[in-house]
């Protein structure tokens, strides 16, 4: 075991001049592509309300998924993570903000759920109007990120505050709150999955689709914390981190791509097979009018991670996983694009262009000034944590 004082120190963080002039131009460059496809370009509403939903849907999955990857381990008493804790406790602090991003596009709300037009609603549709009607979805999106946002705030005071005043009533408190975080992620991350991404293809149900969802959530939220964790590594932000912690967020990511598409052929074939045209609609407007698109994200998400992370090696080396981890975080926007676009714009006025390129950059921009502010509020790891030293000397068997 490492005594402590032999244990690197961490270089401050800070969030300096520099780095916010990197994401004041990212962050123009989405805006600039906004303009243009509003302005210049005029594209359809619904495609323009469609990219805003997207990225806001992208933006809140990165930090929902670290904070259930952080809920997890400590719910487990992990050691390995503790060195990573503050990037993922950083990132669960955006959930809130994300609210502020689905707002801007709730004026389009009406372009994306077929559901919101009660006098033109088929039979099919009236059946679900208990469910599917404004203002029972409004009041479950508030009950959504009241949880989620109290949650990701409570969590990170009572880590922050173990960092000055050790005491193991603040670990437990993290243990028992992360219980009930599960216990209520379990719920509401179905129930979300359905009420924003099913329900744009309100005809049509999948009782795996809020299990898919999660997964892409979840390894997408894993690459950016890679991304992170190799970015301050090498900064000598987070010096402790090794090529055994590397090595455990690539056998994540590796293991999640894999469940990742365990689900998405098992919700294919079963529907296919079943035949039933309530539930095959779906693919078949993929299939027909979204062909490449389709086979390449099974490329992209399962094929490329699964012969890219297959071996040891490629887990422990920084650029090499980081570039994977970029390809796959590029793979899931790009399935949600999949869920969204055919239903919410259509094969007529869905397309790749410069609104779907450039805003991306917008939203990447604002979610980390958000968390280099956050991260730049606490001690860059919980040295007073008990695990802090054992994670410092953490090693793969």
């Amino acid at each position: 075991m490492m005594e402590k004082q032999h244990i690197p120190e961490p270089v401050p963080f800070k969030f300096g001049k520099k780095l916010k002039t990197y994401l004041g131009v990212a962050a123009g460059v989405g805006l600039l592509a906004l303009l243009i496809a509003v302005f210049v370009q005029q594209l359809p509403s619904e495609r323009i309300w469609a990219n805003l939903w997207m990225n806001a849907l992208m933006f809140l999955f990165l930090g929902l998924g670290a904070l259930f990857f952080w809920t997890v381990n400590t719910l487990g008493e992990s050691t390995w993570q503790i060195n990573i804790q503050r990037v993922m406790e950083s990132m669960g602090l955006t959930i809130p903000f994300a609210v502020i991003l689905f707002i801007f596009a709730f004026p389009g709300l009406k372009d994306l759920f077929e559901w919101t037009h009660n006098e033109h609603l088929d039979k099919i549709l009236q059946k679900k109007v208990a469910y599917l009607n404004l203002p029972f979805w409004l009041i479950r999106f508030a009950v959504y990120f009241g949880l989620w946002s109290f949650f990701a705030i409570y969590l990170r005071k009572m880590s922050v505050k173990n960092d000055y005043e050790p005491h193991e009533k603040y670990l437990a408190r993290l243990r028992a709150t992360s219980g009930w975080f599960m216990v209520l992620f379990a719920i509401t991350s179905s129930m979300s999955a359905w009420d924003w991404l099913m329900s744009i293809d309100a005809h049509w149900f999948s009782t795996l689709y809020g299990w898919y969802i999660f997964s892409g959530m979840f390894v997408s939220a894993i690459a950016v914390i890679i991304l992170i964790t190799i970015a301050f590594r090498h900064f000598g932000i987070l010096p402790n981190v090794n090529s055994e912690h590397l090595h455990d967020l690539g056998k994540y990511l590796f293991g999640f791509s894999i469940f990742w598409a365990y689900l998405w052929i098992s919700q294919y074939l079963l529907i296919w097979y079943s035949n039933i045209p309530e539930e095959t609609v779906y693919f078949v407007e993929r299939l027909n009018h979204f062909k490449s698109l389709f086979y390449l994200n099974i490329i992209v998400n399962f094929l490329i991670p699964f012969l890219a992370l297959m071996t040891r090696g490629a887990k422990r080396q920084p650029l090499y996983l980081a570039i994977i981890s970029v390809i796959i975080l590029m793979g899931h926007y790009l399935d949600l694009y999949l869920a969204i676009m055919p239903g919410a714009v259509g094969h007529e006025n869905a397309s790749i262009g410069l609104l779907e390129i450039g805003l991306p950059f917008f939203y990447l921009a604002a979610f980390l000034a958000l968390f280099f502010i956050f991260f730049e509020k606490a001690k860059p790891v919980p040295e007073n944590h008990p695990y802090f030293i054992e994670s410092s000397d953490y090693e793969n068997i």
